[in-house]
């Protein structure tokens, strides 16, 4: 007799995975280490957009012990491309036909760790083929560790999260965040949030799109959305949203892939009314707006 499928699934040592979470929980660790003792301070796109030796130290952690385990494996980080919208683009375009991409964000909410404001995580995607299949968000001031598996579920300390259950605008709390590009996605963004604010229970902007993310699949937050996001910062949270029940769009509410950089994540029951919103004050950050 063949028991095989009543055997429960198993994290192996050497799944994808459990070198997810290995690198997300060791790149945590040691940027928890280094808080407060920021010496190197520039900043890319703005003075509002920051990298320090952290972020640079924690992608050469995480990229080591990627290579380590899967060295024919390709790579995508943030701290390896130029700023930018278009860097950014043709950076995910020089990979998009790689079998096995792992996409990387050191520090999602660089600004609030310089400043100690407790809300950056690490995040980890491993995409197959363009579809992600790995999702991690590790928020290392909380050790909390959200986990997605494609077609598995998803994950906080082991308990399954699922979305919450808000079904209109008037009880929910959604999030945003300030894109980077002051010029064009800044005041699509401001339009948004007067339109949206009173519609809603209330507003947040935390400053880390991939805890926004984790928080909308645990059921923290109804929603999320935000204009100019590359990869690295929602890869792993849209799986995390999709495997907890929610749903993930553009901000048009065409389907969730890699290059899209105007995004909107929620629990599924209010997303309509959310995308409207932002239809309505000319808020959606495409051109045509």
């Amino acid at each position: 007799m063949n028991d095989k499928e009543n055997v429960p699934y198993v994290v192996s040592s050497k799944s994808y995975t459990a070198v997810a979470i290995n690198c997300a929980a060791k790149a945590g660790e040691w940027i928890q280490s280094r808080l407060g003792t920021v010496k190197q301070l520039s900043t890319k796109t703005s003075a509002q957009d920051l990298v320090t030796e952290v972020d640079k130290g924690a992608e050469q952690m995480i990229r080591k012990l990627i290579l380590t385990h899967f060295p024919d494996h390709a790579i995508l980080g943030e701290e390896g491309v130029e700023p930018g919208a278009e860097a950014s683009t043709k950076a995910l375009e020089a990979v998009k036909d790689e079998p096995y991409l792992w996409i990387i964000d050191p520090i999602d909410g660089t600004t609030n760790y310089v400043h100690g404001f407790p809300f950056y995580s690490v995040s980890i995607a491993l995409a197959y083929k363009g579809e992600v299949i790995v999702g991690v968000v590790y928020d290392p001031s909380r050790d909390e560790l959200f986990i997605a598996e494609k077609g598995k579920g998803a994950y906080v300390h082991g308990n399954p999260t699922l979305v919450s259950k808000e079904t209109t605008l008037s009880e929910s709390l959604v999030a945003t965040g300030f894109p980077m590009d002051t010029t064009v996605n800044f005041p699509k963004n401001m339009a948004g949030i007067h339109a949206v604010i009173p519609k809603v229970r209330n507003l947040r902007t935390g400053g880390s799109a991939a805890l926004h993310m984790a928080y909308v699949a645990a059921g923290r937050l109804s929603g999320y959305w935000e204009q100019g996001l590359s990869a690295w910062d929602v890869a792993a949270g849209a799986l995390l949203v999709q495997e907890s029940g929610g749903k993930v769009t553009d901000t048009l509410g065409r389907p969730y892939d890699l290059s899209v950089r105007n995004l909107m994540a929620t629990n599924g029951a209010i997303h309509d009314s959310l995308l409207d919103t932002l239809s309505e004050a000319e808020a959606t950050g495409f051109t045509k707006d």
